[in-house]
């Protein structure tokens, strides 16, 4: 087989990245503004968030951004706002996100267990989302390995969280497979030495993602055929 690991980002990659937090977002933004059209609109401003079609732009930094940087963004619009609050109800709400799997993750995980892989998540959302999200969808106890971007070893495009997964399974970045839908996700996998999946299941789009990518897929059910050939 191409590789003895994979290590997956969440939002975009395990779950579709629109499908799920497009809406949330939205919510969330109303939540935040309180009734005040002309804040909500600098809010979804500060966050990249197109109100009107209820979605994120593709260029905005929160589709591989932290919780914190969230956090951040809103904080600078919302008089009086207290970033640690902020950050604190987007981890409790994030939480509680309807998911939208990409593929059905069980069966998937389960044969890739079968193949003797060692499995992993990182994600730039806390690993308490992470964790919840991975709960919630079933498989939370498929993965050998699962971090945030608060869990001590740093956030994508710094490799360092990537390195802390190989190390971990006790595995050669060389042959882990870092598999993500932004570039984020493909740089740090390039610059842990690992092999690099891009997915079609975020926001950026084929010709973005080529560049840092061994391989560009429709989604992670494409992923067995990929490792067999």
């Amino acid at each position: 087989m191409r590789v003895d690991g994979l290590l997956f980002d969440k939002d975009g990659t395990l779950f579709d990245f629109g499908a799920t937090w497009n809406g949330w977002a939205a919510r969330m933004i109303t939540r935040f503004a309180d009734g005040d059209a002309a804040l909500a609109a600098q809010i979804a401003g500060a966050l990249q968030f197109d109100l009107s079609a209820e979605a994120f732009l593709p260029e905005s930094f929160v589709i591989a951004g932290t919780n914190r940087e969230a956090a951040e963004a809103v904080a600078s619009v919302v008089p009086g706002g207290d970033v640690d609050a902020i950050e604190h109800t987007l981890m409790l709400e994030a939480a509680e996100a309807s998911l939208a799997p990409a593929v059905p993750l069980g069966p998937l995980m389960d044969g890739f267990i079968a193949q003797g892989l060692k499995l992993g998540v990182m994600t730039n959302d806390t690993e308490f989302g992470a964790r919840a999200h991975l709960q919630e969808a079933g498989v939370v106890d498929r993965f050998n390995f699962i971090a945030g971007f608060d869990s001590g070893f740093g956030a994508k495009p710094d490799p360092d969280p990537l390195l802390a997964f190989a190390r971990h399974v006790a595995l050669d970045p060389a042959r882990v497979a870092m598999v993500g839908d932004s570039s984020h996700d493909l740089l740090a996998g390039r610059r842990a030495g690992m092999q690099t999946v891009a997915v079609l299941t975020g926001v950026a789009e084929e010709a973005e993602l080529a560049p840092l990518a061994d391989v560009v897929l429709p989604n992670i059910g494409h992923l067995p055929e990929w490792l067999g050939a």
